[in-house]
């Protein structure tokens, strides 16, 4: 099993705008590019025995934006699992408890704040990712 990945966004809260971090590599799965054949995998992986906890990504995460302590919260209830030839990871999906985008800190780091429409050419599996994100957000 590989590194998990964390799908970050930011939900304005007074008008329920969403939009994603797209990250310098040009994908959403932080922070590096999926392997080639990369594939959701079926279920929600609850069976598993061994999962990992998002905290330390999360905190990665912010070193890596250059954004403060606590600046990433997990969202609870997302958790899906990516297959490929040489391995799997889990993806998990974080917002920004800022009201609004940190547009200067991430921007400093070389990502961007998209739209979901603005991800129609991202890979299939990212693109089947975000419709279970944007789903899970909208409740």
């Amino acid at each position: 099993m590989s590194g998990p990945r964390l799908i970050m966004y930011h939900k304005q809260a007074t008008s329920a705008r969403t939009r994603f971090l797209k990250l310098p590599y040009g994908g959403v799965c932080g922070f590096e590019a999926l392997p080639e054949g990369a594939s959701l995998a079926s279920g929600d992986g609850e069976s598993e025995n061994l999962v990992s906890h998002p905290a330390p990504l999360l905190r990665e995460a912010e070193s890596q934006l250059g954004l403060a302590t606590g600046s990433l919260e997990a969202e609870s209830g997302y958790r899906c699992k990516i297959n490929w030839d040489e391995g799997s990871a889990e993806v998990y999906l974080a917002h920004f408890t800022s009201i609004d985008p940190p547009f200067d800190e991430v921007s400093a780091q070389g990502a961007t704040f998209i739209d979901l429409t603005q991800a129609r050419n991202l890979p299939q599996v990212e693109l089947a990712l975000l419709r279970l994100a944007y789903e899970h957000i909208l409740g």
